[in-house]
């Protein structure tokens, strides 16, 4: 197995060059048998962990007994797995799928997912457990909220591992250099996994802040929403992967920032409608 490799360029014979660099060359974690284990997999699992462990501890302040949580986590697991793939398939059903067999839709194993299929199917399966089960929505909601954003961050971490998702070339002297044979051809372009990794623990750590001083149930999923949408869409202004004709507005918007707006609608008018406590007099 080639192993993950850091290399560092060297600066000592050239003061104007830039700062050291690093390049992935193997998205391959470990091979258990003749079994390929993939970063990508490695991590976005461990993103999915992180995320229900720290939702099932939040949720005891609002009284939801962790069992409960750990129940809605398997739901949304799924959720977001069958939305995720789905949106991607949907997306680039003519660049990776046509003309392949009908498996190739559910070969998870080398990246595919698109995060907001994943939050909408997500939420959707959220819904129907809370329903089901007789949950209080907006208290599952508020208490999985951080944890999204947590899960985001490990899941661009996948990203970065796999090489999708990347920027447009840059010579700022953090750009990260892929192998020769990736899409960049070994160009130094914007690390925006790294980008939208640490701006998704950011967002994490102000929506754990919130939750412990919200005012109303639904407040925490609102804002997770206002928030993922904002630094989504500025992350985006520095992505390269996507082709010219996947822009919208004469190739000013890409497919993320289309979508973002209508999450940020949706989050706007959460924090609007939804229903305050009523105070005591």
């Amino acid at each position: 197995m080639r192993s993950l490799r850091v290399v560092l360029a060297t600066c000592a014979c050239n003061p104007l060059r830039p700062v050291p660099y690093f390049g992935l060359v193997h998205k391959v974690a470990f091979h258990f048998g003749s079994w390929a284990i993939y970063w990508y997999g490695v991590l976005v699992a461990s993103g999915f962990l992180a995320g229900l462990w720290t939702a099932s501890r939040r949720g005891l302040r609002d009284g939801l007994p962790a069992e409960k949580v750990l129940d809605t986590g398997v739901w949304i697991i799924l959720g977001a797995m069958l939305g995720s793939r789905a949106l991607f398939v949907a997306t680039y059903w003519n660049e990776e799928f046509a003309g392949k067999p009908f498996l190739a839709v559910f070969n998870l194993r080398q990246g595919g997912l698109v995060f907001y299929g994943g939050l909408i199917g997500a939420s959707l399966a959220t819904v129907v457990f809370a329903r089901l089960k007789q949950l209080p929505l907006w208290k599952l909601a508020d208490a999985f909220a951080p944890s999204i954003a947590l899960g985001a961050a490990f899941g661009r971490l996948g990203c970065l591992m796999n090489g999708c998702c990347f920027g447009r070339d840059t010579g700022l002297p953090w750009a990260i250099h892929f192998p020769a044979d990736h899409a960049t051809q070994g160009a130094g372009v914007h690390p925006t996994q790294v980008y939208d990794s640490l701006l998704n623990l950011a967002l994490y750590a102000g929506l754990a802040w919130l939750y412990r001083r919200k005012k109303f149930d639904g407040q925490v999923f609102a804002a997770h929403l206002i928030g993922y949408a904002l630094l989504r869409s500025l992350v985006e202004v520095f992505r390269g992967d996507y082709k010219p004709q996947e822009y919208y507005l004469g190739g000013w918007v890409s497919p993320a920032q289309f979508v973002s707006v209508g999450i940020l609608v949706v989050g706007l008018v959460l924090l609007v409608l939804l229903p305050r406590p009523q105070s005591k007099k």
